[in-house]
């Protein structure tokens, strides 16, 4: 468990999301929790792309 832990320093590891979820009501299973993560993670980053995509065409 610790190498796992390790992977996600400095990010919200998938059983702190699945806890997160849990207290707003919306019960999910860790896998479900990492899932719903890496979909985040790609939403962040195309968001950020099209960001600096943006300001590059700007200047």
């Amino acid at each position: 468990m610790e190498i796992e832990e390790e992977k996600y320093r400095g990010k919200i590891t998938p059983k702190k999301a699945q806890k997160m979820l849990s207290d707003e009501g919306k019960n999910v299973t860790l896998e479900e929790a990492k899932e719903i993560l890496q979909f985040l993670q790609k939403i962040a980053y195309v968001q950020v792309r099209k960001f600096l995509n943006e300001k590059d065409e700007d200047t």
